[in-house]
């Protein structure tokens, strides 16, 4: 008996512990979630004007631009996974995993080679295991994004998908990232950034409201040839922003759990440990009765 309520006091210890490091992590994402938050938000504007500014040259401009053209000559495809470098994120990186073995499964249905692309330790650690070749990974702060990391995979991917098609082309580029909705949401999406369709910034008009004349120098395809690669940059680095935050979310929301659960194990053997001694203690009254009968029945 009492060796099992050493063992109890062992787990209690241990038990303790964890949840001393649970708590740590809960308030480091919580801390951090508000600069995520806020990077998400700065963001927006910038991507607003580039879209507008995009839209303007190709609605007003009869330009066809190898970012903006349907590729025929190549059937490989890009998908590039964008998860945490570290756990204890709750199902954070399964679920945009998840996103992509279905987007890789369709396109393969479709008749296309996928080339994988991976950012973030828990994507490349899950595609090697497997034996299934990374076209390009990228890992480091995936909770704090830098715009130099997002220009590198912006202009890698970029290569890619100009490149000729001996030259291992790509003819579509889709990403797999988490959107930041709420604290407690945080959905996996899938976006096609290449060939680009751009849909946002487009004004309705009314029939007889003249349309604004635009005049593009020195040319719309020059104005195409500087704005779209910024584009891109600046929509793969909205992707790791929102990814961050909802990495950030998960991971508040996953160690706020494991320390509720740790109190509550605690609990349960602090109970476990206080019956084990109470046994311990009425078995040893116990004895000490039974020796004192034993003792009074000789005399």
């Amino acid at each position: 008996m009492a060796g099992q309520q050493r063992v109890y006091r062992e787990r209690i210890r241990a038990t303790e512990s964890l949840k001393k490091i649970f708590r740590a992590m809960e308030l480091i994402a919580a801390s951090r979630i508000g600069k995520a938050r806020n990077h998400v938000r700065a963001s927006a504007p910038s991507a607003r004007a580039l879209t507008r500014a995009i839209s303007a040259v190709a609605t007003h401009a009869d330009v066809d631009h190898p970012l903006t053209s349907e590729r025929t000559d190549t059937d490989r495809v890009a998908v590039v996974v964008v998860t945490s470098d570290r756990g204890m994120a709750g199902a954070y990186s399964a679920n945009a995993i998840r996103e992509a073995e279905r987007l890789v499964a369709n396109r393969m249905e479709a008749g296309k080679e996928v080339q994988l692309y991976a950012v973030g330790r828990r994507a490349i650690s899950y595609y090697k295991f497997r034996n299934r070749p990374l076209s390009g990974q990228w890992s480091g702060d995936s909770d704090r994004p830098s715009v130099e990391l997002a220009h590198e995979i912006a202009d890698t991917l970029l290569r890619a998908f100009l490149a000729k098609p001996e030259d291992g082309a790509v003819g579509e580029l889709h990403i797999v990232f988490t959107q930041f909705e709420t604290m407690v949401t945080q959905t996996a999406r899938v976006i096609r950034m290449l060939p680009l369709e751009v849909v946002e910034g487009v004004e309705d008009r009314g029939e007889d409201e003249a349309l604004p004349l635009y005049d593009f120098e020195p040319t719309p395809e020059a104005v195409l040839d500087a704005l779209l690669p910024r584009y891109v940059r600046s929509r793969i680095f909205e992707c790791l922003l929102q990814a961050a935050a909802s990495e950030l979310a998960a991971r508040q929301s996953a160690m706020h759990t494991a320390t509720k659960n740790a109190e509550d194990i605690v609990r349960d053997l602090t109970r476990r440990a206080n019956a084990a001694r109470q046994s311990e203690i009425t078995q040893e009254i116990s004895e000490i009765v039974s020796g004192a009968d034993a003792l009074a029945a000789r005399t």
